[in-house]
């Protein structure tokens, strides 16, 4: 008999990548329940009786957002984190895979990139912090319920995401999304120039969301439970990613306005992959300049519909 998965966040960014690898899950969206809630939680688990759980739901946004409501980040989180774990012990859900997010790992570390037991070495960056917590608190639950229950569950920790799909306002969007919206749109309206947040220092690891899916896939159908960083190769710098989405969206006559008043975030969060490529060896992710290439176009498709 074959498995029924559940997918929280079905409608987001990697769930409508999911659905390619896993057509027959169960993706669930903040319309069908309310899993801030436990009536929310229990009313999902006795409708569909799960044997896994895909855990993409979150509340996420961008720097200026967490930095505004930081108790939403926090309580939002925690609350459907805290309850989908339990719930999936009581009703006896055979798998649940937590995603998290680099955000969890500490602000400032002595050595890069950071490995997964590097977790709790120092708390996280002030400019999401309770998000930051928030999603370490579910590893922790993972741990706890691992080690009392003997359950096999688990988290996987990617990297900043983008795709095709994605939500592109400026506030709660991901950083290349919005970025490469930034461009279609000053390159429509025959501007000269762009404008981004802080002075482009900070380093980041950016990976396409149908390759993050495709390990969600992996760790399902090849029975790996362990839990692991998900990130390409690639650690650029803002300025560097910025210029490399110029070229990729043919728009190298723009220049790029910093503004200072904004906050840089977190200086660099990048994670090893060492894990990852020992367990899935064959993981080849798309490199940044063709994620966005694909992108933009998807915009420029929409446009001249």
């Amino acid at each position: 008999m074959e498995n029924k998965i559940v997918v929280t966040g079905g409608s987001g960014l990697v769930g409508k990548y999911l659905k390619k690898y896993l057509p027959d899950a169960i993706f669930l969206s903040s319309k069908d329940f309310d899993l801030t809630t436990e009536v929310g939680v229990r009313n999902m688990y006795l409708k569909y009786k799960p044997d896994i759980v895909v855990h993409l739901a979150a509340k996420v946004g961008g720097i200026i957002d967490n930095i505004n409501k930081p108790a939403e980040y926090y309580t939002e989180n925690v609350m459907m984190n805290t309850l989908l774990v339990d719930y999936a012990y009581k009703m006896n859900v055979k798998r649940f895979i937590g995603i998290l997010s680099t955000c969890i790992f500490p602000d400032v570390m002595e050595t890069y990139p950071m490995k997964e037991e590097d977790l709790h070495l120092g708390p996280p960056t002030m400019t999401n912090f309770s998000y930051g917590y928030a999603k370490r608190s579910l590893a922790v639950q993972i741990d706890a319920y691992n080690k009392q229950y003997n359950t096999k569950y688990q988290y996987l920790t990617p990297c900043n995401l983008y795709g095709i799909g994605d939500k592109d306002h400026e506030s709660n969007s991901h950083f290349i999304t919005a970025l490469v919206k930034k461009i279609f749109d000053a390159k429509q309206n025959n501007e000269k120039s762009i404008t981004l947040f802080g002075d482009g220092s900070p380093l980041r690891q950016f990976m396409f969301a149908d390759d993050f899916a495709k390990i969600i896939y992996e760790v399902i159908t090849k029975d790996i439970y362990d839990n692991f960083n998900v990130a390409g190769e690639e650690n650029l710098s803002i300025k560097e990613m910025a210029n490399i989405a110029l070229q990729a969206c043919d728009a190298e006559n723009l220049e790029i306005k910093w503004d200072l008043d904004k906050p840089n975030g977190q200086h660099r969060k990048d994670v090893s992959i060492e894990k990852l490529k020992s367990l899935l060896p064959d993981f080849s992710p798309l490199k940044l300049s063709e994620g966005i290439k694909m992108v933009y176009k998807s915009y420029y498709d929409k446009i001249s519909k």
